[in-house]
């Protein structure tokens, strides 16, 4: 008789899955425990190592995109909330600020003093950069200063407590700006409250290592050397005295040359920065060069002369094109500019030219070392000995600058052994004044239409400048049209010796930019050692003779 297997109740066979269960999940445990060991000593195999490497391969992409991710939620969130929050308003003198920082790749600080310009400092070394915008005069502050001018005497003091006050409290605002700025767009983005406050940690500590970086490349000289840029087409006048500077501040000019001036006045006056300020008895030069007939050049020259009270103007050649009779005329205006005209004849300028100008009222004419005294200052300088009005450049011309030049150092120790030292020495061509290293503090050249400065191996400082006339009508031949360059040397009446200079530079042909930028000769910074004298007494470029103040901030 056959047996008939039993049928299994429905609930038993569930029961006994039910049991079954803990004991196949522990088998699954197991067999995943040794795939991962076999993955990590490399032993062979299997399908779960294999499994898992490919895993951790996917796993890698996602944890870069999740933590680069991370980081633009914080950088933008933190930006944003600078934006949004991070600006302070704080009182500075007279003015009425607001200060604020910003991303930047070079750091730095910028006042912005809207509609003008602004001046820049290299004032650190981060990744923000403190912007200050000047966004009013206070009439009634102002006003105190014009009516109490013994108040001017502390006004330093006060601007510097006052922009301590504003950092500080700028300093709290930002970081609270950048928090909440990063901690609102990653709750935004991620909807999870623990990844948002990380965003906002992390957007506080990369606040705390940039005021870091500023402070450890923190320089205070950089107010030694600020630099002006701006508009000059909607510069406001500052017309008149003290008085009318408050009350008709919003007054716009449009003559090119009056907007040079207020723009100077401006760089001067008021910013309150503690730049280098020259006395009443410091000789002040312009020196400009290659002016190539353009007519704006003269009314540059004479509102710089103004603005700066120049002592006396030096021309070091290239004032005109073809050198020709027919361009005399262009040089009338000297006689009314203002000041002295010390004037060496360039490349471009013919004798025709040299003997015109020698007859004019106001001129005095370079050539051959001849010394002449003119506003308290010995010059002596020699023509170019080329005549090229059609650019060619013929052989054997750099050997006769070099000539040239030795002629003008021959002359230059003739004067020396006189007893009648010349202070400053001018030749049209570089070439030419490297020929005098030794035997004068200061060497003025032109000719290559951009400016530099430099101290030669035997200690003569030569200052080549920029083309006056913005290359004149060659301004139109390339892409970018030439700037206009000029710049004021300010030198001590006692010693003749260069204290600082600054570098003006405006738009060519078609633009209204202006920039200026004061500087300061190494030997004349904070700390700075004095260097030997030139040969013959007169002491280095931009020495300081023993018992002289050094010419920095008050």
């Amino acid at each position: 008789m056959a047996r008939v297997p039993p049928v299994p109740h429905p609930l038993a066979e569930r029961a006994r899955r039910v049991l079954r269960a803990p004991a196949a999940l522990a088998r699954g445990a197991r067999d995943r425990r040794r795939a991962r060991r076999a993955a990590g000593t490399g032993a062979p195999d299997g399908a779960g190592a294999g499994a898992l490497g490919t895993a951790r391969a996917v796993s890698r992409p996602r944890r870069w995109a999740r933590a680069l991710g991370m980081v633009a939620v914080v950088l933008l969130g933190a930006w944003l909330g600078l934006l949004a929050v991070g600006d302070v308003r704080v009182p500075v003198g007279p003015m009425n600020t607001t200060m604020t920082l910003r991303p930047s790749f070079d750091g730095g600080t910028k006042i912005n003093i809207s509609p003008l310009g602004a001046l820049r400092l290299d004032s650190h070394t981060a990744p923000v950069r403190l912007d200050v915008n000047v966004d009013q005069l206070d009439p009634a502050r102002a006003g105190a200063l014009v009516d109490h001018p013994e108040r001017l005497s502390g006004l330093q003091e006060e601007v510097a407590a006052d922009v301590a006050r504003g950092t500080l409290g700028l300093a709290a605002r930002s970081g609270v700006a950048v928090v909440t700025g990063a901690t609102a767009l990653g709750l935004a983005v991620y909807r999870r409250p623990r990844r948002a406050l990380a965003a906002g940690g992390l957007a506080l500590a990369l606040l705390a290592a940039s005021g870091g970086t500023a402070y450890a490349t923190w320089n205070p000289d950089s107010v030694l050397e600020p630099k002006f840029s701006g508009l000059l087409s909607s510069a406001p006048s500052l017309v008149g005295n003290a008085r009318s500077i408050v009350t008709e501040f919003d007054v716009y000019q449009k003559e090119l040359a009056r907007l040079v001036t207020n723009v100077t006045k401006l760089y001067d006056v008021t910013s309150t920065l503690p730049v280098y300020q020259p006395d009443p008895t410091t000789i002040r030069v312009l020196h400009v060069s290659d002016i190539h007939l353009n007519p704006a050049s003269w009314k540059i020259i004479g509102s710089l002369v103004r603005q700066y009270r120049v002592d006396v103007i030096v021309d070091s050649g290239d004032t005109m094109d073809h050198g020709t009779a027919a361009e005399n005329g262009f040089l009338d205006p000297v006689e009314d500019l203002g000041a002295p005209y010390v004037w060496v004849r360039g490349n471009h300028d013919s004798r025709v030219t040299q003997k015109y100008l020698e007859g004019l009222r106001n001129a005095h004419v370079l050539d051959e070392g001849r010394a002449l005294t003119v506003a308290g200052l010995r010059f002596a300088g020699i023509g170019d000995p080329q005549f090229t009005p059609d650019r060619s450049r013929p052989l054997g011309a750099e050997a006769s600058q070099e000539l040239a030049g030795a002629r003008l150092a021959s002359a230059l120790r003739d004067q020396r052994a006189a007893g009648t030292p010349v202070d400053i020495a001018v030749a049209h061509e570089p070439s030419a004044a490297r020929e005098v290293d030794g035997e004068v503090p200061l060497a003025l050249a032109g000719h290559l239409h951009h400016e530099g400065m430099e101290v030669m191996k035997y200690g003569t400082r030569l200052r080549t400048e920029g083309s006056t006339g913005g290359s004149g009508l060659r301004a139109v031949e390339g892409e970018h049209p030439d700037p206009i360059q000029a710049s004021i040397l300010y030198l001590d009446r006692d010693t003749r010796r260069l204290q600082a200079w600054d570098e003006i530079r405006l738009g060519g042909l078609g633009l209204t930019t202006v920039e200026v930028s004061r500087h300061l000769p190494k030997e004349n910074q904070p700390g700075a050692t004095p260097s030997p004298t030139v040969p013959g007494g007169s002491p280095a470029p931009g020495t300081t003779a023993p018992g002289t103040p050094s010419p920095t901030a008050p």
